[in-house]
């Protein structure tokens, strides 16, 4: 069993997911209040790695982190390197390609919250930052353990976008799904087994816990609506 990648791969999905989590709350919250063109052109470039196929989507991150562009040219002038290749690089090609799945569950949480509420708020005084800070993020919380495991899992189970922006170099840049290649590659099916059973795993302890905290929310709401029939 290739530890190190599995060791690199928790690294990487954890680091995406706090990260992510930080810059798609205020995102999220700002497309929920609305609907105007602006925020539709924001939703459908958050929701492109959706639909773009990820090599298409790593093949644009190689190149904009390179030499051949200006933003590449200026990382490397700060870095002293550039990011593809590297584990920053892997984090960043990372966090684009995660991002619909931290932002969509965060605006549904939000979009949930009764606006009825939010204008009370305001009405009584309230800051736009005490509004989000009192009534919005309470209101919306279950929506984070949500858009926390999507994200962490999509980031464990990604390929093609780290394979095209970081490579496969042992301990740097190789996560287990890349691992799991190389491994069919030298026909060695049973190392490949491993590797796979691993993945399932995490994916189904993340799942297990979404969905033993959403349970206790089901059953109340359930008795909520037996009391009132």
């Amino acid at each position: 069993m290739d530890t190190a990648a599995i060791t690199l791969t928790l690294r990487l999905a954890a680091l995406t997911t706090a990260i992510l989590l930080l810059v798609a709350t205020p995102v999220a919250y700002w497309i929920s209040l609305g609907s105007g063109p602006l925020r539709r052109i924001v939703q459908a470039l958050v929701a492109l790695p959706l639909v773009l196929p990820p090599t298409v989507l790593g093949l644009y991150l190689l190149v904009g982190l390179g030499p051949l562009t200006g933003l590449g040219r200026a990382l490397i002038a700060v870095l002293g390197h550039p990011l593809a290749f590297t584990f920053s690089g892997l984090v960043l090609g990372s966090l684009v390609f995660s991002l619909p799945f931290a932002v969509q569950p965060l605006v549904a949480g939000f979009g949930g919250v009764d606006r009825n509420l939010i204008d009370t708020a305001r009405v009584l005084g309230a800051s736009p930052w005490g509004v989000f800070r009192r009534v919005a993020l309470p209101l919306a919380k279950s929506a984070f353990l949500t858009s926390a495991v999507l994200t962490f899992t999509h980031t464990v189970g990604e390929f093609g976008v780290v394979l095209m922006v970081g490579g496969d170099i042992p301990g740097v840049t190789r996560t287990l799904s890349i691992a799991l290649y190389d491994q069919v590659q030298e026909m060695n099916y049973a190392g490949a087994n491993r590797t796979a059973l691993w993945l399932v795993a995490l994916s189904f302890v993340a799942l297990l816990v979404l969905y033993s905290r959403a349970a206790p929310k089901l059953w109340e709401t359930s008795g909520k609506a037996r009391r009132l029939v």
